[in-house]
C-alpha cells in the first residue's frame, strides 16, 4: 500500500512510525490545492486534515481506495463522489473531548482572573515598584455560584459542564439541533440562556442551524461582564458583530476558531482597542498531547481495519 499524508504539519510533532509499518508512507508537511492531484496520483490511501479532495480530484485518482481524515469533520471530502467511486472515507471521533473541555476552562478562568494582565504587571517590573505586597486591579472573579450556559450539549459540552460544576458553577444548556433532551441540567432557549448566563461556551458543529447563531442581536442580550467562549466552529459567532460589541459593551470573548483560518491580517479581532477583553488561540483546543496520540491511534486503526477487510 502506498500511503500519502498531505498535511502532516497540522498534527505537530507526532510519531508517524506506526503508519510506516502499514505501507510505503510519503509525508508532505503542507499541500496546496494545485499540488493535491499530483501528490495523490499513485496513492492507495490518503491522509488529510484540511486538504480538500473534491469531485474533480477524486475522479482522477483511479488507484485510491481509502481516505483517512485526521479529524472528525468530513466536509473537505466530496463523500458522495467517493462513494460512487468505491473509495472508503473514514474519520476519527471522540479523541478530543478532554482536550477541548480543558481548553474551555482555561479560557474561562483566564478571563475571570485577568491572568494575562497580572502576569504582565509582574514581568514588566511594575510590581518591583509597588509600596505594598499585592496589586488588585479588577478580574479575580470566582467561578463558584456563576451561571454557566452550554450551547451544544454533546460529549465535549457534557465534559465541560462537569468540570465547571466541580468549581461550583450552575449549569444550563440549549440544544442547537432541538434533539438533545438531557435532564441532567436545565434546558433553556438560546435567548433565555444568553440572558441568564455569566459564562457561555459554544460546543456546537457548524451547520445551517448554527451559522451566525450569535450576531449583534444575540450579543445585546448578554449580561454586563459576561464571558462568551467559542470552541465549536468559526462562523457560529459573527466576528464583525463580536468585535463591534466588544468596543461598546462590557463583555469578554475567547475563541479558538475563526471563520477563515489561518487568521486574516486585517481581522477585526486585531483591533488594539479590544485586546484586554479578548483571548485568541490558533485552533489548538483539540490538540493537547493525549488527544493527538489518541487521534493517531484511531487513524492507524482505521487503516488496519481497511487492510484487514480487503484481505479477507
Amino acid at each position: 500500500m502506498k500511503i500519502v499524508f498531505l498535511d502532516a504539519k497540522t498534527l505537530g510533532q507526532s510519531n508517524l512510525d506506526p503508519i510506516k509499518k502499514l505501507g510505503e508512507l510519503i509525508v508532505y508537511e503542507t499541500t496546496q490545492p494545485n499540488q493535491t492531484l499530483q501528490r495523490c496520483q499513485e496513492a492507495d490511501i490518503v491522509l488529510t486534515n484540511k486538504v480538500v479532495l473534491n469531485a474533480s480530484t477524486l475522479n482522477e485518482l483511479p488507484k485510491l481506495k481509502l481516505i483517512c481524515v485526521t479529524a472528525t469533520g468530513t466536509n473537505i471530502i466530496d463523500t458522495q463522489t467517493a462513494q460512487n467511486l468505491g473509495i472508503a472515507v473514514k474519520n476519527v471521533a471522540g479523541y478530543s473531548t478532554q482536550s477541548v473541555a480543558q481548553h474551555t476552562l482555561t479560557l474561562a478562568l483566564n478571563l475571570m482572573s485577568r491572568l494575562n494582565y497580572y502576569d504582565e504587571y509582574c514581568k514588566s517590573g511594575k510590581w518591583c515598584k509597588s509600596d505594598i505586597f499585592t496589586h488588585i486591579n479588577g478580574g479575580l472573579n470566582e467561578l463558584d455560584g456563576k451561571q454557566w450556559g452550554i450551547i451544544g450539549l454533546g460529549s465535549i459540552g457534557k465534559k465541560t459542564a462537569s468540570l465547571a460544576q466541580a468549581f461550583g458553577a450552575q449549569i444550563s444548556y440549549t440544544s442547537t439541533s432541538g434533539k438533545n433532551l438531557d435532564d441532567t441540567y436545565t434546558q433553556k432557549s438560546l435567548y433565555g440562556l444568553l440572558e441568564t448566563s455569566d459564562i457561555i461556551s459554544i460546543h456546537a458543529p457548524l451547520n445551517d442551524k448554527t451559522k451566525n447563531i450569535i450576531t449583534q442581536k444575540e450579543l445585546s442580550l448578554l449580561k454586563e461582564g459576561a464571558i462568551l467562549i467559542n470552541v465549536g466552529r468559526g462562523g457560529i459567532v459573527n466576528e464583525n458583530d463580536m468585535a463591534n460589541t466588544l468596543q461598546s459593551k462590557n463583555i469578554f470573548f475567547a475563541t479558538d476558531v475563526l471563520e477563515v483560518e489561518p487568521m486574516l491580517d486585517d481581522h477585526p479581532f486585531l483591533n488594539p482597542k479590544i485586546q484586554n477583553k479578548l483571548i485568541l488561540t490558533p485552533h489548538i483546543a483539540w490538540a493537547y498531547g493525549n488527544a493527538r496520540e489518541k487521534l493517531l491511534d484511531l487513524v492507524i486503526q482505521n487503516i488496519k481495519d481497511f487492510i484487514k477487510e480487503n484481505q479477507s
